[in-house]
């Protein structure tokens, strides 16, 4: 442990036996802050502020915690805090008499409702002048609010691992953690909403599953104990929404939690918020199409703006994005030519040229997108489509008739950062057990995020499946592009975090 956070945890500690004994205090004097189940307010705290020309002279009911606490002899300063805003409160003693004594029970933290009169102090500042109050709560422990100034407060509250672990203390104190994560919540129900109104329907599909496929991804493994079989934690959605598709649901979609048992990172996250849609009769272009009026829909709304600047880039989605094959995308950025990859030991030579590591288990196609991940996505900072994937790492898309090679599908990125990945989708049966069945090699080679060979998917592909163009956007990662975010924990409220 570091020794300045030892210290303070120390600091802590006595100040909580302080607070301990403020609520014994409270208490002897009947005024027990845990008893209120509830109190009436008739404002928040930002609509006094917007409302001040109406409200000035008006009696209101306000409550949130102490954020700043200024006694000065027969007055008193505070600053209450709720979700919306921070609003100054002023008590006198002459008005309050012998409850006014009660002001040093009060500590930084503590809910507190006040009802008084709106007006506004010599300095401009809209107050509330309180005539009566009540506390709501007691908090033990001492929260870092921002320092005024002068004021000394017990730790501060920036070690980015505590942020983290104490999320609660994060949004309390921080208003950019704050902000950053009531967008993130903001951009889900705009992708609800630009979905709902286009036709498209949202579902649930199971968490655990029997097989866990949809994505190249190991998976985590539970057991049922009444069932008495081992399920596994989904890696992907598609797989259960295309079963829809083929039930004739022709516009679906669902934004649910997933779980690879992965490395975690600033990108990765061994769980994590997935959209997937699936769009019958519609292909690859449509797709790019959609997501294109997606991200132009969603930043208007959440943001005001569709304009985003990050480390001097600056991108406007309101306008189209650009498109570029991903091997010319390839040539362009490194020289390579697609010659470079015709076998796997051209394909190595060409990668080890870059120096790029290669694994046993990697395929002429996991070499490409490890050089697309490595030396080509950084310089996609403008919003684009790499389009025309291999084969081998795509094996739910249809292949290209031009090049049965590659198949149709892209990747979308922003600042140098994958933010979309979709499919003109497979639909023949046949083709697809073959796909599978190069997978069931790679999985017995022992590649562990080869998919798995999914029968019920087959058998029910075999009833018939609609021409479709499928999309996945991971929701965090479309958090971090457009809040500015560089790291994933950042757009997660409780991220998972090593034992520490």
């Amino acid at each position: 442990m570091h020794e300045p956070i030892h210290h303070a945890l120390e600091d802590e500690n006595q100040l909580v036996q302080i607070r301990l004994q403020k609520l014994q205090r409270l208490r002897e004097l009947g005024l027990d802050p845990f008893a209120n189940e509830r109190y009436a307010i008739t404002h928040t705290l930002r609509e006094v502020h917007e409302r001040y020309e109406q409200l000035e002279g008006q009696t209101v009911s306000v409550a949130g915690r102490i954020a700043a606490l200024r006694k000065m002899g027969k007055v008193t300063f505070a600053d209450l805090l709720d979700a919306t805003g921070r609003l100054q409160i002023y008590l006198k003693a002459d008005e309050l008499r012998e409850r006014y004594d009660l002001i040093d029970l009060w500590d930084l933290g503590d809910y507190l409702g006040v009802q008084g009169f709106v007006f506004k102090t010599r300095t401009g500042e809209i107050t509330v002048h309180v005539h009566s109050f009540v506390m709501l709560a007691k908090a033990l422990r001492p929260v870092p609010f921002p320092k005024e100034k002068g004021e000394k407060r017990w730790y501060e509250l920036h070690d980015v691992e505590q942020r983290y672990r104490q999320r609660y203390l994060d949004l309390l104190v921080n208003p950019d953690s704050r902000r950053r994560l009531i967008a993130r919540c903001q951009i889900v129900r705009a992708i609800r909403r630009f979905l709902d109104e286009r036709g498209f329907l949202e579902v649930e599909t199971p968490v655990l599953q029997p097989l866990a496929g949809g994505a190249a991804a190991r998976p985590f493994v539970t057991y049922h104990n009444a069932l008495g079989r081992e399920f596994q934690l989904r890696i992907a959605l598609e797989l259960h929404l295309k079963r829809l598709l083929i039930g004739g649901i022709d516009r679906v979609y669902e934004i649910g939690r997933v779980f690879r048992n992965e490395g975690i990172s600033t990108r990765h996250s061994p769980e994590f918020t997935m959209l997937e849609l699936y769009q019958a009769y519609a292909n690859l272009e449509d797709i790019m199409t959609l997501v294109e009026d997606l991200f132009r829909a969603v930043t208007q709304e959440v943001f005001g703006t569709t304009v985003f600047e990050m480390h001097g880039v600056r991108v406007d989605f309101s306008q189209p994005w650009q498109r570029i094959r991903l091997m010319d995308a390839i040539h362009h950025y490194t020289g390579l030519t697609e010659e470079d990859f015709e076998t796997l030991e051209r394909a190595v030579q060409a990668a080890e040229k870059l120096g790029i590591h290669v694994e046993r288990k990697d395929t002429i196609g996991g070499i490409i997108e490890k050089v697309l991940e490595k030396r080509v996505a950084e310089h996609l900072q403008q919003p684009t489509f790499v389009y025309s994937f291999p084969v081998d790492t795509s094996p739910l898309a249809k292949r290209e008739p031009s090049n049965p090679r590659f198949v149709r599908r892209f990747e979308g990125y922003v600042f140098g950062k994958e933010v979309a990945n979709a499919f003109s989708e497979l639909n023949d049966p046949i083709e697809q057990r073959e796909r599978f069945e190069q997978q069931l090699r790679l999985r017995q080679a022992g590649d562990e995020e080869a998919h798995p060979f999914d029968e019920d998917f087959l058998l029910a592909m075999e009833y018939g499946m609609p021409p479709a163009g499928g999309l996945g956007i991971g929701i965090d990662r479309m958090a971090m592009l457009l809040t500015g975010a560089d790291s994933i924990r950042e757009v997660i409220f409780f991220p998972q975090m090593r034992e520490g």
